[in-house]
């Protein structure tokens, strides 16, 4: 560190602490720390090593989540967040870790290419431009980023590594038995050498290319599939099923999605979902966000069961095979892919007309119905609703355990995307089933008692019995009899049963679904995949990335309306034909080839940047394992290794954060990682919220503007509605981190956005009330710096003992709260602290104003910088150690101890706050008021609570 001393020149108004002189002294330590390199972190080895007594110290990963970088620019709701990971990150350097702290910047997706649609802007153009406004914002908030680290998805240096991991992860496969990913080289290696069966039992080398890449396409854990996938008309993009929102619509854009049979790409992220589960328990998260991803992966046991019919089988999934003797009929979802082809030409004699929907034959019933089912989400899918449609496909199944023909229905409350997509109903004891038996006037039997009283015989029934605590009734059969057992019981021999007949097995279900990772977009990273005349997909080698994007004269997918179902969707790749047919040699000679037109997802360059902060220049390794086990590796407390603070919104519970946690697990089992999970610790920050205004139309107006009046608020003379809320563009109610430093100074941004609240809750925004922590800082200034000359005022000599009592009490309740990440109460004490040193009314000491400018450097960086130079410093204070409390003055010399006689207050005594009971009772009982209280009365009792009370019963 090079030694930097340049004392502020004289303010507009003298040498008050002002927004002039603030803003002077901000601007001039960013660009000295910016020169020096304050805030580089050293790797232990590459080209970012540094000094080894560094290295050798604790290190801290902290990180924030990565931001897009908007058009609009910060408000200051969005620093919350980078002020915390900062203030945090300032505490635990000035504690002796060597701090990594950086931001890159999020920026393919969605808002970008509208823009660009919208204005024939290159998303490119606009997004740089973007990144270069928030850099600036960012950059006047005092944010100690080493910036050499710094980096956008958009980067093809960047991007290469992310196409590198896809092709990880579509080169592999996840091998049950081992628990991990493993190669698909291994794979084929054993379906050649006969130690592996392959699928359909042909050998390996009778089958052709395309059957080949066909078997390994149902291994790999990245793959393409026709399958049902959520269609967005609006947006002209398929979505996953983490980006539809509750109500069936898109997550951005708000627009309706339907089920759509496309081809698109998949990540087998549910061949984690065992472990994805599993090791949250090691992670230290909030409880509500390992809920929700819990929640979200839906681990069920139960088993799978096969009802015959004809040359085929109906597989269900059903966490209560106990009732199978009660399944009365079958439903399929509409999608599923057995329907087409059991379909018979005519009703079966006898079909009811309420089954038949009114169609002549069961293929127009089916078709009709399947486009109804089509134009709806899977949220009204699963309504509650009473009104339950469906229709009858003209076929029979057969129970497997009572040999009746039970009648195959399709319904949309059945969906493809849990379980197997087909359910055996047992309408006596499933509420939904119960409301489609009685619409459809199907049986309902009875299998397991009731224990409310209403018998067995359901023709009277108005709902479902639903017991996990009952016996089981009119449930014996060949070879099976469940009466009497209880639930558990007869799930057991139940189970036993149909695996011993090769007709079903015990196994765990979950909710989660493959994730859907193709977007017909053009702001994207292409997919580093190409396919021969005969269609099958080759990967890329390595020496191919990056595939960069080409450039393009039209960026807009075609969107269709939004509520048009039955469309397609069409890429902005696929009409650059120059791009997308190209002549390769991949190793067997020069061929033609069509690239893949679809882009991945917007996750994708988020799903794995934690790693390329370590190692950013890196251009032969997506990481040196040096680096990143030193940065990331296991340790005491982190089994699966990690960040050591993960700082971001709540939002990202099932979307980031599983994304994230899935790539981490495939790159440690193939071994280019040693973390199997990316984020350690994770810290969810609230809501900076504001108020907003409505007119009558109900259209926002500048909450800026709006006056308030005899308990009412007007804009522009007319009456206006208030809502609280977010803070944002949209709802007039933004306000910028720029005005507040303007008027204040960063530093007083900083303070008021830590002393606001507890970081992790909601709170609003009051620009009146930022003049507090203006102030603290004016009197901070004042007690260091004569206003008048400018001149130091602090003196030699040792302070008293009030003094030091309240400057190391402030010193070890901050200390603690900041690594805590309890920034309000921090900022409490010192103001506190500050205030007794004002009311004091005489010079500081040197070394109580040294440690008062070291406590409050986290959190107001700039000030504390100028402060400690003109104390005559060297050095930066960003390198200095955190002040450490003497236990000696942080315990109270005396404590006030409270005598009670009879529950009434006889004495206070001034005592130790080490006395022990014994001492403490003995002065009590001695002491002259309470002699005289007990006016000679028997003590019965001495109730002591060492060092504040004593209660005497008489």
């Amino acid at each position: 560190m090079s030694e930097t001393n340049t004392p502020a020149p004289e303010a507009a108004e003298g040498h008050r602490y002002t927004a002039a002189m603030a803003a002077d002294i901000e601007a001039r330590w960013q660009d000295v720390w910016d020169a020096e390199g304050t805030y580089e972190a050293p790797n232990p080895t590459g080209d970012l090593a540094g000094d080894p007594a560094v290295v050798a110290r604790p290190k801290k990963f902290i990180m924030d989540m990565f931001p897009y970088p908007s058009g609009a620019g910060l408000h200051v709701g969005h620093p919350l967040g980078y002020i915390a990971t900062d203030v945090f990150a300032r505490h635990q350097r000035m504690s002796g870790h060597n701090v990594l702290h950086t931001l890159g910047f999020d920026a393919f997706g969605l808002p970008a290419e509208q823009y660009a649609v919208q204005t024939g802007t290159h998303p490119r153009v606009s997004t740089e431009a973007n990144i270069e406004n928030m850099k600036v914002q960012l950059r006047r908030l005092g944010l100690g980023h080493d910036k050499r680290r710094s980096f956008a998805t958009i980067d093809p240096e960047y991007y290469k590594w992310t196409q590198w991991i896809f092709l990880q992860i579509y080169n592999s496969w996840y091998d049950a038995d081992a628990k991990k990913a493993r190669p698909v080289s291994e794979l084929v290696a054993a379906f050649e050498n006969g130690t592996r069966e392959v699928p359909g039992g042909r050998a390996w080398a009778d089958l052709t290319a395309g059957e080949r890449a066909d078997v390994l396409n149902g291994f790999r854990l990245a793959y393409a599939s026709d399958a049902p996938v959520n269609w967005c008309p609006g947006l002209g993009t398929v979505l996953a099923n983490e980006e539809v929102t509750a109500d069936g619509r898109s997550e951005r854009g708000n627009f309706p999605v339907f089920k759509s049979r496309l081809s698109q790409w998949n990540m087998r992220i549910t061949a984690y979902a065992d472990r994805l589960i599993d090791d949250l328990d090691a992670l230290d998260w909030p409880e509500a966000i390992k809920l929700q991803q819990r929640n979200w992966i839906g681990r069920s046991e139960g088993a799978r069961v096969d009802f015959a019919l004809g040359d085929e089988a109906i597989t269900v999934f059903t966490t209560r095979p106990d009732t199978l003797f009660g399944a009365t009929y079958m439903v399929l979802a509409p999608e599923h892919p057995l329907v087409e082809k059991f379909v018979p030409a005519a009703w079966p004699e006898g079909t009811h007309d309420v089954w038949t929907g009114g169609y002549a034959t069961p293929a127009e019933a089916v078709a009709a119905y399947r486009k109804q089912a089509a134009s709806k989400s899977d949220v009204e899918r699963q309504a509650e609703a009473k009104d339950k449609t469906g229709v009858f496909t003209g076929e029979y199944a057969v129970n497997p355990v009572s040999g009746d023909k039970v009648p195959v229905f399709i319904a949309d409350y059945v969906l493809m995307g849990y379980g197997t997509g087909a359910i055996m109903a047992v309408p006596a004891h499933d509420a939904r089933d119960f409301e489609f038996a009685r619409a459809f006037e199907l049986p309902v039997r009875c299998v397991v008692e009731p224990t409310d009283g209403r018998g067995t015989d359901t023709a009277d029934w108005e709902d479902a019995f639903v017991s996990y605590d009952a016996k089981l009734v009119n449930s014996a059969g060949e070879g099976i009899s469940l009466d009497g057992l209880g639930v558990v019981e007869a799930k057991a021999a139940i189970t036993e049963w149909l695996t011993g007949r090769g007709i079903g097995e015990g196994t765990v279900n979950f909710r989660l679904r493959d994730w859907l990772f193709s977007r017909q977009r053009y702001w994207g990273e292409p997919f580093p995949i190409v396919y021969d005349a005969d269609g099958v997909a080759h990967s890329l080698p390595e020496s191919m990335l990056p595939l960069e994007l080409p450039e393009v004269e039209d960026y807009s997918p075609r969107t269709f309306e939004p509520d048009d179902a039955a469309s397609k969707p069409e890429t902005p790749l696929s009409r650059n034909e120059a791009w997308v047919n190209v002549e390769l040699d991949l190793g067997d000679g020069v061929k033609s080839y069509r690239r893949e037109t679809n882009t991945m997802p917007n996750w994708a360059g988020s799903c794995w940047y934690e790693l390329r902060y370590l190692d950013p220049n890196n251009a032969s390794a997506l990481v040196d394992p040096e680096i990143e086990q030193y940065w990331m590796g296991p340790r005491e407390g982190a089994p699966h290794g990690g960040v050591d603070l993960y700082v971001g919104g709540a939002e990202h519970a099932v979307l980031h954060l599983l994304y994230a946690r899935f790539w981490s697990k495939v790159l440690f089992d193939l071994g280019h990682v040693s973390s199997a999970e990316p984020f350690h610790k994770l810290f969810n920050q609230g809501m900076i919220q504001a108020y907003a205004y409505t007119d009558a139309r109900g259209v926002y107006v500048p909450a800026a503007e709006v006056e308030e009046r005899d308990g009412g608020y007007f804009y522009q003379g007319e009456p206006v509605k208030r809502e609280h809320g977010k803070m944002g563009k949209s709802l007039k109610n933004a306000v910028t981190p720029d005005e507040i430093c303007e008027e204040y100074g960063a530093d007083t941004l900083r303070l008021y956005e830590m002393a606001m609240g507890p970081l992790d809750v909601s709170r609003p925004w009051d620009t009146r009330a930022v003049v507090g922590q203006y102030r603290l800082l004016q009197r901070l200034w004042r007690n260091i710096v004569d206003e008048e000359t400018g001149e130091v005022t602090v003196v030699d000599g040792e302070p008293d003992e009030a003094t030091l009592r309240a400057l190391h009490k402030a010193i070890d309740g901050a200390g603690a709260d900041m690594a805590g990440l309890r920034f309000n109460t921090a900022i409490a004490k010192i103001t506190e602290l500050n205030n007794a040193l004002t009311k004091a009314g005489r010079p500081l000491e040197r070394s109580v104003a040294e440690r008062l400018v070291l406590l409050v450097a986290p959190l107001a960086p700039h000030i504390a910088e100028e402060l400690w130079h003109r104390l005559g410093h060297t050095d930066s204070v960003v390198h200095q150690d955190f002040p450490v409390a003497d236990p000696a003055y942080v315990v109270d010399e005396t404590v006030t101890c409270v005598v009670q006689v009879k529950g009434k207050v006889k004495a206070r005594l001034e005592v130790s706050p080490s006395i022990s009971e014994a001492d403490l009772e003995q002065l009590a009982v001695t002491d002259a008021g309470v002699v005289a209280a007990l006016g000679g009365a028997e003590i019965r009792k001495v109730i002591v609570r060492a060092p504040k009370l004593v209660n005497i019963v008489i």
